[in-house]
């Protein structure tokens, strides 16, 4: 018999709809626990309410609890894949934090629900099922973490929400999913190429993260200077580019050895240092910023927060985010 562990967390997946007001919130009981009849009668489920959290409620300290549990169950010995519900809001960013994070044996997949069990048209049940066959699934086994909506399978680097409230919300732009869950039949069609993995115990800095826009300055840059943080993760314009007046501020912030992020705020592509001009990409390179090439400026930012507990130097940091 196999054995999943399935982790609630919170979200829509397990919330319904007040009848009187319309409002979505969270149920006194998890309403996937009835559900447990759909699966195999060969498989043994082991469900935990290890949070009860509206995803934008979701910390990293609360990533690290879902990391270390997963860390016991693989010193346990006992369990074939790991299944997570989680609120889509911050989905991508638990699913990161565990892929650079956690080392198991067996599958992690993470997973969600853009409506309410009780809304005409859920998606949850169907979506926990097709989670669960995939946590399953030998072919499952060294891919990171996963992230499984809407019969699709997502690696958990690339994949992001893209729209507030279609069930095909979750997407992997430029390099697209790894695979789909059809009828019972898990397929993937791509594999991991590149895995790493940092050991955590603390998540301990602060990161901000700055997005780009036509005609900014140094104001928000300035105003950070005044924080207390470690590390300034920004999405620049294009392929990763600024406008000149937010220079001033950045080269204080790189003169206080703050490491600085750049990835692109483009939906697809990479970030790239190729323009020469003032602000372009191959002058911020310059100045000392770092290339994310691939990432997301949250993802990104997850990164660098698990990175800056590694102790790392400045050239050790740029290697590891070209990678």
């Amino acid at each position: 018999m196999k054995r999943i562990l399935l982790l609630h967390t919170g979200g829509t997946i397990s919330m319904s709809t007040d009848q009187r007001t319309g409002a979505v919130k969270p149920s006194g009981e998890h309403p996937l626990h009835k559900y447990s009849h759909l699966f195999e009668e060969n498989l043994q489920i082991i469900e935990e309410d290890i949070l009860q959290l509206p995803s934008p409620h979701v910390t990293p300290a609360d990533m690290l609890t879902i990391q270390k549990r997963l860390e016991r169950a693989e010193q346990d010995g006992q369990i074939d894949g790991a299944v997570i519900t989680h609120g889509t809001d911050t989905l991508e960013e638990t699913a990161y934090f565990l892929d650079l994070t956690v080392n198991t044996s067996f599958p992690v997949v993470l997973t969600g629900a853009m409506r309410p069990v009780d809304e005409l048209g859920s998606d949850g049940i169907s979506n926990l099922q097709n989670a669960i066959w995939t946590a399953l699934s030998n072919e499952a086994t060294d891919k990171g973490v996963l992230v499984v909506m809407n019969e699709e399978i997502h690696s958990a680097r690339y994949v992001t929400k893209t729209h507030t409230t279609n069930v095909a919300t979750f997407r992997t732009p430029t390099f697209g999913p790894i695979g789909i869950v059809s009828k019972h039949e898990v397929r993937f069609f791509q594999k991991l190429v590149f895995y790493e993995h940092y050991p955590v115990n603390q998540i301990s800095s602060n990161v901000c993260l700055l997005k780009s826009y036509a005609g900014m300055d140094s104001t928000l840059f300035e105003a950070l200077l005044d924080k207390d943080i470690d590390g300034l993760v920004i999405e620049a314009l294009g392929a990763g580019n600024l406008p000149p007046a937010t220079l001033p501020g950045l080269k204080k912030l790189l003169k206080r050895d703050i490491p600085v992020v750049i990835t692109s705020r483009a939906f697809n592509g990479i970030a790239q240092d190729i323009y020469a001009y003032t602000g372009g990409g191959k002058h911020l390179k310059e100045l000392g910023v770092i290339f994310a090439p691939g990432l997301s400026g949250i993802k990104a930012r997850i990164k660098l927060l698990i990175l800056l507990e590694q102790k790392l130097d400045s050239e050790q940091l740029n290697m590891i985010f070209r990678q």
